[in-house]
């Protein structure tokens, strides 16, 4: 009894002096508030379909979730920004953009996976395509440094010996880079879907590749948490995406309620909407384990043009953990 009440008192001591941690402590408060973060494109029509449906409000709130707030960006970068800045929980989001926001002391991870492939490169009319050489000398909109599209471009210029020197790559948001091109103002644009559909039924150009003839099965969006969440409130985490996982399969079998609840969210024309949904060569899918080659492919590719100061790994990049348990529960 008396060597027992010694080592406890020597526990203490010692976890006093810091010599050893003390055992972590789930947090007693709940969170009230959820923050998420996405763009208005449809390969991230699974979080729109969750919040219409009423089911992030319904499945969050016995765990004392009580507010959904959703905030909208144009593109990854500002978002994985606005998730650096302590202003998301949850992000919708290219699966390049965590990249180079994890490389800059991000506490997040890739929980889930989105979608794979699904944007386009569109021409303007007058502007004739004929291999990847055909973009030396043009002018082509597209999102960001560090954005999916961006790297998927460049990194398929590489591949086939184009110098991306002599491509003017503009880094425009989907409305900026699409009002551009319908009005002359730039030869191309490399955009997520739906906005090639809008240039293409406007008749205002013509959709030249698909994202996956660029990159076959490509990483698009991922569904990224704030480290924080996964260490504190990892039951909560296991059911945003216990709900992800239901709103892609819902999405999958029902695609044109699915484009009716985007099209009244985002108020563009249903039927652009519907033939967006016909003609991509992307898929909805929730399985992160798809994505990791592609990702770590991303990484490698953001650290050779400077986008990052390390390259980033897996086990940097991805919690799988929680995933897999939901799926095997």
């Amino acid at each position: 009894m008396k060597k027992l009440v010694f080592f406890t008192i020597a526990a203490v001591v010692l976890i006093a002096l810091g010599c050893i941690s003390s055992p972590e402590k789930k947090p007693t408060e709940k969170i009230a508030t959820l923050k998420i973060g996405y763009q208005p494109s449809t390969h991230q029509i699974a979080e729109m379909v969750a919040a219409e449906k009423g089911w992030w409000a319904e499945d969050l709130k016995p765990f004392g979730v009580t507010d959904i707030k959703e905030f909208e960006f144009p593109s990854g970068p500002p978002e994985m920004q606005a998730m650096l800045a302590g202003d998301l929980d949850v992000a919708y989001v290219g699966t390049a953009p965590p990249i180079s926001a994890i490389s800059q002391g991000l506490d997040a991870k890739i929980v889930a996976g989105v979608n794979i492939n699904g944007s386009d490169l569109v021409f303007k009319n007058d502007v004739s395509y004929s291999g990847p050489q055909s973009l030396i000398g043009l002018s082509i909109g597209t999102f960001p440094p560090g954005s999916i599209q961006d790297t998927v471009m460049k990194k398929w210029l590489n591949d086939n010996g184009v110098d991306i020197s002599k491509v003017k790559i503009l880094p425009m948001g989907p409305g900026d880079a699409v009002t551009a091109l319908e009005a002359g103002k730039i030869d191309g644009a490399f955009l997520p879907h739906p906005s090639p559909t809008i240039v293409e039924l406007d008749a205002k150009g013509k959709s030249v590749v698909h994202s996956g003839e660029m990159w076959p099965n490509h990483a698009c969006c991922s569904l990224v948490v704030s480290g924080k969440l996964i260490k504190e409130y990892p039951e909560l985490v296991e059911q945003i995406i216990k709900t992800h996982i239901n709103a892609t399969n819902y999405v999958n079998a029902h695609p044109e309620e699915a484009a009716k609840i985007y099209s009244n969210r985002t108020h563009q024309d249903l039927n652009m909407v519907e033939h967006s949904i016909k003609t991509w060569d992307g898929k909805w899918i929730s399985d992160p384990h798809m994505q990791i080659p592609s990702t770590v492919e991303y990484a490698r590719i953001d650290y050779e043009m400077n986008y990052t100061q390390k390259e980033l790994d897996e086990k940097d990049l991805f919690d799988t953990s929680l995933y897999d348990r939901v799926r095997s529960g």
